[in-house]
């Protein structure tokens, strides 16, 4: 079954939290979806939500961005079956612009790859992007070349670990608390994890900075809790919650275009 309307490219992230995919006309993001990220589901299991989402729409191309290996059969088989179009995942032989210095370039996922691309084709060809999911990362790029990543515990992480190890304590909403120095373990808490991931990452960024002796570098702030930790920064950093999906339609003008236009 192919649905038949309105042409549209995919653009999918899948990460290990959640799977976010955007509904591009192939220049620019229309709409976007998220999805929990479900490792046990299958291709029938996904359609279920899937094919509400993309109802009378013709799909020319996808390109996906995976970090969860247990999902690319899945997603793969699902397009196939429902659209009759095998997606383009990022990675090996893919254009991207981008040049990888790594001990194993291999082992550089594909989401920090993808956000590369959408920084240094949107700000700059060097920066530094910092990416606040599952894992926190900073990577920087110099002049088009990816030179080295920085990975820690993203927020959640870093709140499930702290609760699960230490029996007295609350699970909590991840917000800014009222004050910074909490009167209640909730706010206590909420405040350690807040403004401690906030402060990591300002001292990150400028210990970054003065290894590369670079105070004008570019900072690029994305991922899932980039908004909650924006308002407390006091590094000046450029703020784009879409730069993954920006970046994997950069990667479709420089495989694709001139096939489809």
């Amino acid at each position: 079954m192919i649905w038949k309307v309105k042409t549209l490219l995919l653009l999918i992230d899948i990460g290990n939290t959640t799977i976010t995919i955007g509904l591009s006309n192939r220049s620019s993001i229309e709409k976007i979806y998220k999805l929990n990220t479900e490792k046990s589901k299958s291709s029938d299991e996904y359609a279920v939500t899937l094919n509400i989402m993309l109802k009378d729409t013709s799909i020319q191309n996808i390109i996906i961005s995976s970090v969860v290996p247990e999902l690319n059969d899945v997603f793969r088989e699902y397009f196939q079956n429902w659209f009759d179009i095998t997606p383009l995942f990022l990675g090996q032989g893919v254009k991207t612009g981008i040049r990888i210095n790594s001990d194993n370039p291999k082992e550089v996922g594909s989401d920090l790859i993808a956000n590369v691309i959408g920084a240094t084709a949107g700000y700059s060809p060097s920066c530094l992007v910092v990416d606040l999911g599952t894992a926190t990362t900073f990577t920087y790029v110099d002049n088009l070349n990816l030179k080295g990543v920085i990975i820690t515990a993203g927020i959640t992480t870093s709140k499930n670990a702290l609760i699960s190890k230490t029996s007295l304590l609350p699970q909590v909403e991840l917000e800014i608390p009222s004050k910074l120095l909490g009167t209640n373990t909730v706010d206590c808490i909420k405040s350690g994890i807040v403004y401690g991931h906030a402060s990591m990452i300002d001292g990150m960024t400028r210990k970054i900075k003065k290894h590369l002796n670079n105070d004008l570098l570019p900072v690029i702030l994305t991922g899932g809790h980039s908004k909650l930790i924006l308002p407390l920064l006091e590094e000046k950093v450029i703020y784009d919650e879409r730069l993954l999906l920006k970046g994997l339609l950069e990667v479709y003008h420089r495989n694709f275009m001139g096939e489809n236009d």
